[in-house]
């Protein structure tokens, strides 16, 4: 075997390995830096330019987005103003098939434009509205399916965590990924609510019609909420979107303008507690320190495999088989779907992208393109029986009475609207690019 080979399979075989017997990611890729440094590095020399590379991979600039995206969110939670927005979209929506499965869709839309974390998402949403369900006689399925799935679409709906870890690790414009995932995020999410009203028009005893208590609310009663909590709640994410597409301010930037419209829609209600304020600045401090410690391991690891030839042997041997390049993309989305079953969302970007970017890059593969396909490819991998993120999360907020085989059924129909979406993007590019192509 090759030197490059060799190399490839101490490193890439090593950490899948220790990933899949459960040790934690940034240990794994820590572990298996040190290891790789030693070897291909020059010994203790290499272990100072590790030390070197892993403090510069964390204090970098592009980074600043994950932690302010991440406090938006948190913010709201803990604020209760997420609470007056679903309360809002639930009395507008009035006589449709599944009335409280499709206010969780909307009200999750609404949530994935202004959080940028998807298991908040899931578990505030999961904790409020599934117990009301079941209480209004919902079968389990219809109730848990559109609350995972539109915890996932979180994935694809800017500001996301993920999206800009993405894209400074793969080094694709953070911008346009952002941009990029809103067009397939809304066609998902009109989707969800679309199946949902079909499904149950169909089998009405899924989701018999509950005592509608927008009835009691009239005229303005109705809209109050509304254009009292969700309008400038959504105003939010025209502030962040807008200010990045218009290019008036950086990706940093714009989730700093964020944060500070978030904190002072919180104040205009005066409900931004000291307590509120303590405990989402420690979930956020949680999540992204989580986030960074994770990326120290990744950045390194991509920068090893370089030193040791690994990732330009790999690119070479697989552009060298004479397969064509939709070939190689659609194996590429094949292998992220299949460790989706297995790993999280940030093992998947950390094992595949310093292969992957590569060949997209001998190739002269759209950037954009390959990155939104890489998105909808973890958020399926959110909803992926058996391992699932967000299956777990419904797992841990769910009443005894919903089994994980009813969460597993519930994820079915949603899973294959996502694979639909995935291959819609794959053959219409413009789905995914044309949002960042038409803003320049």
């Amino acid at each position: 075997m090759s030197a490059w080979g060799i190399a490839a399979w101490l490193m890439l075989g090593g950490s899948t390995v220790l990933l899949f017997i459960g040790m934690p990611v940034a240990l794994t890729f820590i572990a298996i830096n040190i290891i790789g440094a030693w070897l291909y590095m020059g010994g203790e020399p290499g272990l100072m330019q590790l030390a070197r590379s892993s403090v510069s991979s964390v204090t970098a600039f592009s980074l600043t987005p994950i932690p302010l995206f991440v406090l938006m969110g948190e913010i709201l939670f803990h604020t209760g103003l997420a609470l007056k927005v679903i309360e809002g979209v639930e009395r507008l929506i009035k006589h449709v098939p599944g009335r409280l499965a499709v206010v969780a869709v909307v009200a999750g839309t609404v949530f994935s434009a202004i959080s940028g974390s998807t298991i908040a998402t899931t578990a505030m949403l999961g904790s409020l509205m599934l117990p009301v369900m079941l209480a209004r006689g919902y079968h389990p399925t219809i109730a848990a399916g559109p609350i995972m799935a539109i915890g996932a679409v979180d994935m694809l709906i800017p500001p996301s965590a993920l999206t800009v870890l993405l894209g400074s690790l793969s080094g694709i414009s953070i911008s346009k990924l952002l941009i990029g995932g809103v067009v397939p995020g809304v066609i998902l999410s009109i989707a969800f609510v679309a199946w949902i009203v079909i499904r149950v028009s169909i089998s009405p005893q899924l989701a018999p019609i509950d005592q509608d208590d927008s009835a009691q609310h009239r005229g303005w009663a109705r809209w109050s909420l509304f254009f009292g909590y969700v309008l400038p709640t959504l105003s939010i994410f025209g502030v962040v979107v807008g200010a990045l597409a218009a290019g008036w301010a950086t990706p940093t930037e714009c989730a700093a303008l964020g944060a500070f419209a978030t904190m002072l829609l919180a104040l205009c209600y005066r409900a931004l507690t000291v307590d509120a304020v303590l405990k989402a600045l420690k979930g956020t401090a949680g999540i992204s320190g989580m986030i960074l410690f994770i990326i120290l391991g990744a950045t390194t690891f991509a920068q090893i495999l370089s030193f040791s030839g690994a990732s330009n042997g790999l690119v070479q041997f697989i552009t060298g088989q004479g397969l064509s390049t939709n070939m190689i993309v659609v194996g590429m989305m094949l292998m992220l779907i299949f460790l989706g079953i297995f790993v999280d969302q940030v093992s998947m970007m950390m094992i595949t992208l310093p292969i992957f970017m590569p060949i997209v890059q001998a190739l002269g593969i759209d950037p954009i393109w390959f990155g939104v396909m890489f998105l909808i490819c973890m958020q399926l991998g959110l909803l992926l029986p058996p391992h699932g993120l967000l299956l777990m999360t419904m797992r841990g907020v769910a009443p005894p009475s919903v089994t994980m085989g009813h969460i597993f059924m519930a994820v079915v129909p949603y899973v294959a609207m996502s694979l639909i979406l995935l291959a819609a993007v794959f053959w219409i590019p413009a789905i995914a690019t044309w949002l960042p192509q038409l803003i320049g």
